[in-house]
């Protein structure tokens, strides 16, 4: 079952639960005239009473699981399930212990052995010599990730209940859908760590040596364009390996950009003409690292190949109310269109349109299918790139720029 699909049958088991709360809110306590004001019937106040406190019980989790998160997350769900006692355990430990009966924390892991292994919830009795105890009965049911079982949620009361099994199942599978989350943003995290290091993998040993071979030709003419070739080398490679951050500004990469394309026409000279026209207001938008520069060695690329003539290239980058808006142009040859489609969808081969895909996923991912390269191109028409950038999206935050090492480093 996808995580989604967990959340939706989660999110309805705790709104039964909270149904069920309302219930016997209302046979404990009719509406009295003095609480003064329309506050919503029974079971709307229970209903929100409920998501309420899973609410605040979600963040720690979405943490993973550990004591420290376990211990968070029992205080809030506890009352959640009226019950005298809550534990969180992992496959080894009891992580967390909320509530009265403390002395049986040891022999808890004993008694969620038997579903750690069979993956199916138990309800059973609990003997105790202490006869101020009120944990008399339990029930364990299994936290699964991936059809797998990472831990339990107990519960304990003073007697047998039916309503105590089923609240208890249905907090459990919610809590297993937070895990579950947090295994999503993992693979998230893994999954765009592998293309930035395919991306990087694009920069051409070609392009390396050239761009060596190039500012070697300075050397003698002319040591201080050299010099400063050399220099923009050495930028551009420490931002396109740097190890942290998944984002950054549109200022970092437009900077980058700009070394790179320096590097390119210190080989190629008046070859390449470049335009950049920049709306300063959107220099602070963030977004995802190494996304603009693939697209312009794309375009750089076109534009060059099969071509004597002088190969054109405009980067604009637009303040469009909510969003920065950047294109990239080139006069180059152009791609067909159905040929593009099928790059987009992966089928052009293991090393055609690597960084085109790259990004146009990677895009979709963080904001959304509507955010997507939109490209404008033809056999001959050169290839026009545009793409949007929400300014303000939660989560999207750029790194703080590297500081280049010291002399000596």
């Amino acid at each position: 079952m996808s995580a989604l699909g967990g959340a939706a049958l989660a999110v309805g088991g705790l709104l039964l639960l909270a149904v069920g709360a309302a219930a016997g809110f209302l046979l404990a306590r009719r509406r009295r005239p003095e609480d003064g004001g329309d506050v919503g019937t029974p079971v709307e106040r229970a209903t929100f009473h409920t998501l309420h406190t899973a609410s605040f019980a979600a963040p720690p989790l979405r943490a993973g699981l550990t004591p420290d998160t376990a211990r968070k997350a029992v205080r809030r769900l506890r009352p959640l399930l009226g019950t005298q006692t809550l534990a969180l355990t992992d496959r080894e430990s009891v992580l967390a212990w909320d509530g009265a009966g403390g002395h049986h924390r040891d022999a808890a892991m004993e008694q969620v052995a038997e579903v750690l292994r069979t993956g199916r919830s138990q309800a059973f009795p609990v003997s105790c010599d202490d006869g101020k105890c009120p944990v008399r009965w339990g029930v364990v049911a299994p936290l699964t990730v991936d059809d797998g079982v990472l831990g339990t949620l107990a519960a304990f009361g003073e007697r047998e209940s039916a309503v105590l099994v089923r609240a208890t199942n249905e907090v459990a599978r919610w809590v297993s859908v937070q895990l579950e989350l947090v295994e999503l943003d993992r693979a998230r995290t893994r999954l765009i760590e592998a293309e930035i290091r395919a991306l990087r993998a694009q920069i051409s040993p070609h392009f390396i040596y050239n761009s060596l071979a190039a500012i070697a030709s300075f050397v003698r003419t002319d040591p201080e364009r050299a010099r400063e070739l050399l220099l923009e080398f050495a930028d551009f490679t420490r931002y396109s390996f740097r190890r942290h951050g998944d984002f950054t500004t549109l200022a970092e990469e437009l900077r980058s950009i700009e070394q790179y394309l320096e590097l390119v026409r210190a080989r190629f000279g008046r070859r390449l003409e470049v335009t950049l026209q920049v709306a300063p207001e959107v220099l602070p938008v963030a977004l995802p690292f190494l996304c603009l520069q693939p697209l312009v060695e794309n375009a750089v690329k076109h534009g060059l190949e099969d071509s004597v003539e002088r190969s054109r290239v405009t980067i604009t980058a637009d303040d469009v109310g909510a969003e920065a808006r950047v294109s990239i142009e080139d006069n180059g040859v152009g791609m067909d269109p159905d040929r593009l489609r099928k790059i987009l969808r992966g089928e052009g081969g293991p090393s055609t349109g690597i960084g085109l895909r790259n990004v146009d996923e990677r895009l979709r991912q963080v904001y959304g299918d509507g955010h997507g390269l939109v490209i404008e191109t033809a056999v001959g028409a050169g290839m026009k790139i545009t793409v949007r950038i929400p300014k303000y999206r939660a989560r999207v935050h750029s790194a703080p720029p590297s500081a280049p090492p010291a002399p000596g480093a």
